[in-house]
């Protein structure tokens, strides 16, 4: 098993978020593809703490139930860590080198790289072609985690029936999905700034893309969890009730006003400090477009927000407009989870690499 290593199976992806286990499986559809199984199963409170796997068992029995659920008899999985447990190095060695070659060099070289020992790390590369200025070099991405995030989530996908079959890291299975469904619906042109943010349940990543090149990368702690812990103490609910009733509707007239409206603007300002973080550290003083993804991006009205605080514009991702949907599944509710489920979308196209 590796971050890039080579698939001869079809995978199931497997994206573990703080708040929910989704499962997917995709087939070919003459020329694009079609989500042929999914399912979403929401976690215990506390199960899993800002994205770290704290009550094995509790998501491995939701990973069961979600496989169960969809239908998959797939039992080879596609899952991946957060960005903030990786390191990812971009290197450059002589073109000449096979990938055996590379293998053998970074065995000696990646404790330079490498902020941890390396009997404790799990690490993988792949080469990504020759380097536009100088041909005589190639790029190699290196990714390395601790073992022990690794092995956690093995377990977890054991537990629920898999076999962890490659480990990805979230926000390149995202870029993944962006690629293949999202710029296949309107490609944008080659040097335009893309912000791509994901706000889930507990984080909210920012990744910027230029030519569909990840060059800025960060995690912030923020998500969906706080409005739902605002609506427990509010309304003096469970976080169980208080999950139900964000989701379903029925709240007290003064919700809007009172509690989404605030938590909508604090997410703007969330992502507006990753933002400028970005630009501190760049000669760009702004991005061409921010197109948004992950539950959170789903509450009516954020595009129309992100555009008025910010000055850019904003849409939200929807990876189902350039993929069919297998007729055992609903449409409908394929369609309305779209944002959430491109980490799962981008670990099921492992399976075509």
């Amino acid at each position: 098993m590796g971050f890039f290593g080579p698939k001869t199976v079809p995978l199931l992806g497997v994206d573990i978020s703080s708040s929910t286990v989704k499962v997917l499986q995709l087939g070919k559809d003459g020329g694009g593809y079609r989500i042929e199984h999914c399912a979403v199963v929401a976690l215990p409170p506390d199960a899993i703490v800002e994205k770290r796997i704290i009550d094995v068992e509790s998501v491995g029995a939701a990973v069961r139930k979600a496989v169960q659920r969809s239908g998959s008899k797939l039992k080879h999985a596609a899952a991946a860590v957060t960005d903030s447990e990786v390191v990812v190095r971009r290197l450059s060695m002589s073109s000449e080198l096979s990938e055996l070659e590379v293998e053998g060099q970074l065995q000696v070289e990646a404790s330079q790289y490498i902020p941890y020992p390396l009997e404790e790390v799990s690490l993988d590369f792949q080469q990504l072609g020759p380097r536009p200025d100088r041909p005589e070099l190639q790029d190699i991405m290196l990714v390395a985690s601790r073992t022990e995030n690794v092995d956690m989530r093995v377990a977890v996908l054991e537990l629920g029936g898999l076999s962890a079959r490659i480990m990805d890291v979230e926000s390149l299975a995202l870029r993944n999905a962006f690629s293949t469904f999202i710029l296949a619906g309107k490609p944008r042109p080659r040097q335009a700034l893309i912000a791509l943010i994901d706000i889930g349940a507990t984080m909210t990543t920012l990744t910027v893309l230029k030519d569909n090149k990840a060059i800025y990368s960060r995690e912030q702690a923020f998500g969906g969890r706080w409005l739902t812990e605002e609506i427990a103490r509010h309304y003096g609910l469970s976080f169980e009730e208080a999950g139900r009733a964000k989701r379903k509707g029925g709240l007290p007239e003064d919700y809007a006003e009172s509690l989404l409206e605030p938590f909508k603007r604090s997410m703007v300002q969330q992502a507006s400090r990753l933002l400028q973080m970005f630009y501190a550290g760049s000669d760009v003083a702004q991005v061409d477009e921010i197109i948004l993804a992950g539950g959170c991006s789903m509450i009516p009205g954020m595009a129309e927000l992100f555009r008025q605080e910010l000055h850019v514009t904003t849409s939200v991702a929807d990876p189902t407009a350039t993929i069919a949907i297998s007729p055992r599944l609903s449409a409908e509710n394929i369609k309305s989870d779209g944002p959430a489920l491109m980490i799962a979308m981008g670990l099921a196209l492992r399976s075509f690499d």
